[in-house]
């Protein structure tokens, strides 16, 4: 590894305006800036609308992110990063949905490649620092003697949901320059700039699904893998009253695909082991609270105890009071003051106090 010059970082540059900006904010505050867009899959692997380019990780993305380092006047350099997020993000997906649970490949890319590759190239060229376009904002805290992850000041962008499973370790060498900024002020800086990327719409979609038909990526998957996804029973009140199409298909709080029945009714529990998927009405949604697996703390070390927190059980969701214990190294059980809706397994718990992120982990189970 190289000697480390703290004015030198490495920027992921998606192809957004968001990372876009990350990197001209780094060079008004005097870092020499290298970019990075990482190629994160092949289409061939993938399928679906060829013509319909992944905004946020495909050769449209991968040209957007060149030229504005060309703009800014910035080394720019693409890196291949598909056969490992082949392995660890895509079979993780189609493993995930064949358990009857609904991933979050996002959060996983992030601490298992995307900064795992940022840190990797820093050391090769010697920087002391990574940075994302990420809404968030990072700081040592010297009394906890913790790097604190806090959320941004602009609400509506707040993305501190994706970064529960970052360790200290790159924390420490993260920059997050738009956390003091709103989606509006960083487009008015990428007009300012003149990049292409100022208007250019958001992603929303998960990376590799272009056309964001999951059940459509599923199916491709599991036939060029040769695996045969059986159908199986839908029960309604201990009753049997439809077939499904296949586990993998049905995720907590779906309402098509399971037939009419007098009223509005929901995917309710996925009982993989018998085939089943139970339907009930949207009351039956609600839960006490959950036990969450493979958690990771920020804010603290460990908890010791109960400690007050919010939680969040997806990226928009309104954080919810709740109550959480430390039950091992790496798992909790969390339990709101009020009953939650559609706590689903696969998608990840994350724990606040305020604005301070305490850590994340994924969804086991539920409780009542």
């Amino acid at each position: 590894m190289k000697s480390m010059n703290d004015k030198k970082v490495v920027v992921a540059m998606s192809g957004g305006v968001d990372s876009s900006v990350a990197a001209a904010l780094l060079l008004e505050q005097g870092f020499e800036v290298i970019g990075i867009t990482m190629k994160m899959f092949d289409p061939v692997d993938v399928g679906g609308d060829f013509h319909r380019d992944s905004p946020c990780c495909g050769i449209e993305a991968m040209n957007d992110a060149r030229n504005v380092a060309l703009t800014l006047g910035i080394p720019h350099y693409i890196v291949d990063q598909s056969k490992i997020f082949k392995k660890e993000i895509i079979e993780n997906f189609i493993q995930e949905y064949q358990k009857g649970r609904t991933p979050n490949p996002c959060v996983l890319c992030n601490h298992k490649i995307k900064w795992n590759e940022l840190i990797e190239k820093a050391d090769a060229v010697g920087a002391r620092f990574v940075a994302t376009g990420h809404y968030a904002r990072v700081k040592y805290d010297e009394a906890r003697k913790r790097y604190l992850i806090t959320r941004g000041v602009d609400s509506n962008k707040d993305q501190t949901y994706a970064l529960w499973g970052l360790s200290q370790e790159v924390l420490s060498r993260t920059i997050f320059p738009l956390g003091n900024y709103t989606k509006s002020q960083t487009r008015e800086i990428a007009s300012r700039y003149g990049l292409k990327t100022a208007v250019k719409e958001e992603s929303f979609e998960i990376c590799f699904i272009s056309d964001n038909d999951y059940r459509r990526f599923l199916k491709e998957q599991f036939l060029k893998r040769d695996i045969r996804i059986e159908e199986g029973e839908i029960v309604l009140n201990n009753k049997i009253v439809g077939k499904h199409s296949g586990i993998p298909y049905y995720t907590i709080g779906q309402r098509g695909g399971i037939g009419a029945h007098g009223g509005k009714v929901y995917v309710t529990g996925i009982d993989t082991k018998n085939n089943v998927i139970f339907i009930g009405k949207n009351e039956d949604l609600h839960h006490k609270g959950l036990i969450a697996k493979n958690v990771n703390f920020v804010g603290v070390e460990n908890i010791e105890g109960e400690m007050r927190i919010t939680a969040q059980i997806r990226y928009k969701d309104d954080p919810s009071p709740a109550i959480v214990q430390q039950l091992g190294k790496d798992q909790v059980l969390i339990k709101f003051d009020n009953k939650k809706r559609a706590i689903t397994p696969g998608q990840s718990a994350v724990m606040y106090s305020d604005d301070m992120l305490i850590g994340g982990g994924i969804i086991d189970s539920v409780i009542d």
